[in-house]
């Protein structure tokens, strides 16, 4: 068992210690430190009561260490760097304050919203390195949970106490079908008129699929879906090849292939995506994620203009 450190001792006296033997008296310390002279002398007496001996000797007016002060001071230059070393390696390690980022996304924002955000990071942190994982809107939760991820940018949680939120943008869905099929040709889709249609969609866990689920809610039916996928892309181009129709998000308009067309839903059945940067309530203070936050705020508002 290690011998118990006398409370006297503490990680401050010994800076200030330090600061003393290199200065070479009170008031240069002091004026170092930021502290008046009366603080460095209290705190060099409370490190000789802590250690139990002599650390100094007046000659006249001044302050002289001994042997013992140099000896301690020798142990409190390692003691202190130790010490921050392994904070930087405990902070590197739980991803606060390094020089890396680790950032969860939909797929559906791979193509314009996440690497917006990457740049705008990029311009506060230039040194920072992001890590892209891609996944579904619960993947995602539980990964930042875990802590495999310090932040994800994704349909915003309902009910998640744990987690705060940087809303980007809102989106509209819309109803999906060949460019060349007669759905084309209308200005709105009446869902409700769609029970014998053929539909693809994404496999549960998505907020895409969860709109997909409140609009036949809404229209009262179930929907005939003969494909999942976990791929919005691959989700496109099964409606591009007549597999069948789905609900998209306004959002991949710009990616949408040539042999697809959004059409807008009628009032009752149109339904809306908050897009948002999520993370921990608990690393709401974390630097790199604070510059995250200015480049999402950054982003919505330029999303706005």
């Amino acid at each position: 068992m290690l011998d118990r450190i006398d409370e006297e001792i503490t990680f401050r006296k010994l800076e200030i210690l330090l600061a003393f033997l290199e200065a070479g008296n009170l008031a240069r310390a002091a004026e170092r430190l930021g502290i008046s002279a009366v603080s460095v002398h209290r705190a060099l007496h409370s490190l000789e009561t802590g250690t139990r001996c002599t650390l100094f000797r007046l000659e006249g007016r001044n302050l002289q260490p001994n042997d013992a002060a140099h000896a301690l001071a020798d142990v409190a230059r390692e003691v202190l760097q130790s010490m921050a070393n392994g904070i930087r390696a405990t902070r590197d390690i739980a991803g606060y304050a390094a020089d890396r980022i680790r950032i969860g996304s939909l797929y559906s924002l791979t193509s314009g919203t996440v690497p917006a955000l990457i740049m705008g990071l990029r311009l506060r942190k230039p040194d920072i390195q992001a890590e892209l994982v891609l996944g579904s809107n619960s993947d995602l939760l539980r990964k930042l949970r875990e802590g495999a991820l310090d932040a994800t940018v994704m349909g915003s949680p309902e009910g998640a106490s744990d987690v705060e939120t940087q809303l980007l943008f809102e989106d509209d869905i819309f109803f999906a079908a060949p460019a060349d099929s007669p759905y084309a040709r209308e200005s709105e889709i009446d869902l409700s008129a769609c029970a014998d249609e053929r539909f693809v969609s994404l496999a549960e866990g998505y907020v895409t699929h969860d709109r997909f689920v409140d609009a036949f809610r809404v229209a009262r039916f179930e929907p005939n879906v003969v494909m999942t996928t976990n791929d919005i892309f691959s989700l496109m181009n099964l409606v591009g090849g007549g597999i069948g129709c789905t609900l998209l998000p306004g959002r991949i308009r710009g990616v949408l292939p040539r042999s697809v067309c959004l059409i807008p839903l009628r009032p009752p059945y149109q339904m809306r995506q908050k897009i948002s940067v999520v993370f921990l309530r608990t690393r709401e203070r974390d630097p790199n994620l604070l510059s995250l936050l200015a480049a999402g705020r950054a982003y919505a508002a330029e999303f706005k203009a």
